[in-house]
């Protein structure tokens, strides 16, 4: 979290505890500061407050899983997702495929890119068709607006969901023209609280509840809403979006910094995307010859922290990685994903770079 996030949930915890819902002073200290947060992260998104409003979740995962469950329950249709969706989509698809709902699953292209046309294709008839904007192993990004009006024009009424996790903040994102029904946020991707999350909605679109309880939030989502995270997300939100244009420059100067250490080094590597195609703050490369698994275990225990993956298999499940194996990564090469916040120095990511350099080349020749 960034210190000024942090500032501004401990400020709202020491001094709006009451309940928001609550008539009484305090509880409407929690309902001003909740109402700040709104329409910090409706301007995050480009919606001037007309457009839609704003559903308070308890991260992304929860979000996806209203927009998912709530569109396949308020109306009848197919679901349909692509092969790349993190499990917040697919293992609500797979749920809802195991009740007898139909689920088509569309597969990127060889750049791991989904084609429009495809998609629409496979939307006729459709309750719901959710889209990652970028893709959280890769940072491959999604054409979402072509892709939102392809379904449109072949199927008006399905509600289309984007998983914007790893896009708030990172790569530009506008509701006026995405055409997305719904969007689902973390917080702890801008910098913000563990936990904290959100759904953007739009007027007039449908979503049956996943619970039902005190009429809170429209009667989407019962229960006593977290002021402190809502107004901690709000803040980081504006945050991450004044400094995007800034960051953005930098992310792709800092990824530069770590493949030309590793070409230095003589260290044999793919990048999974070029960098028209990704999202900056992301940087996945392919390694052949050396295990992930091994890979992120040695490196945790030098300080540097990565996220692997292998065309083979995700290391829990035996499955193969969708989108690993849309994009042709060899089954023997591990994957290696560095990414860049905003507080990330060039100092840091030298450091990660030559040790990473060192780890491969122990590695190989072990």
């Amino acid at each position: 979290m960034s210190d000024d996030v942090l500032a501004q949930m401990t400020e709202v915890m020491r001094t709006a505890w009451g309940n928001p819902s609550a008539a009484h002073p305090q509880g409407a200290a929690a309902r001003a500061f909740i109402e700040t947060a709104r329409t910090r992260l409706l301007a995050a998104l480009g919606d001037p407050g007309s457009l839609g409003d704003l559903v308070w979740t308890s991260g992304c995962t929860e979000a996806d899983a209203l927009a998912v469950y709530g569109a396949s329950h308020a109306k009848p249709g197919s679901i349909v997702v692509t092969s790349i969706e993190h499990p917040a989509i697919t293992a609500a698809a797979a749920q809802l495929a195991a009740v007898g709902r139909k689920v088509v699953t569309v597969a990127p292209g060889p750049d791991g890119v989904v084609d429009p046309d495809a998609i629409a294709e496979a939307a006729a008839g459709a309750a719901l068709v959710a889209v990652v904007m970028v893709q959280n192993e890769i940072g491959t990004v999604q054409p979402i607006a072509a892709i939102a009006s392809a379904v449109k024009r072949r199927a008006p009424t399905a509600h289309v969901h984007v998983d914007a996790a790893q896009a708030v903040g990172k790569v530009p994102l506008d509701v006026t023209t995405l055409g997305a029904d719904s969007i689902a946020i973390a917080g702890h991707k801008l910098h913000g609280p563990k936990g904290t999350g959100a759904l953007w909605l739009r007027a007039g679109a449908l979503l049956a509840p996943l619970w039902v309880g005190g009429g809170q939030q429209k009667g989407l989502r019962g229960g006593t809403q977290d002021a402190p995270g809502a107004a901690a997300l709000g803040l980081a939100a504006e945050r991450a979006i004044s400094a995007m244009p800034a960051a953005r420059t930098r992310w792709l100067e800092l990824a530069g910094r770590v493949t030309a250490h590793l070409d230095e080094r003589g260290v044999a590597f793919r990048q999974l995307v070029p960098d028209q195609r990704r999202a900056p703050h992301i940087l996945a490369l392919g390694i052949a010859g050396v295990p992930a698994e091994a890979l992120r275990t040695v490196l945790a225990s030098r300080g540097v922290y990565i996220s692997t993956g292998s065309a083979c298999a995700d290391g829990k499940q035996g499955k193969p990685s969708a989108i690993l194996t849309a994009i042709g990564l060899p089954e023997d090469a591990g994957m290696v994903r560095l990414s860049f916040g905003l507080d990330t120095s060039a100092d840091e990511v030298d450091t990660a770079a030559r040790i990473l350099a060192d780890v491969v080349r122990e590695l190989k020749r072990t």
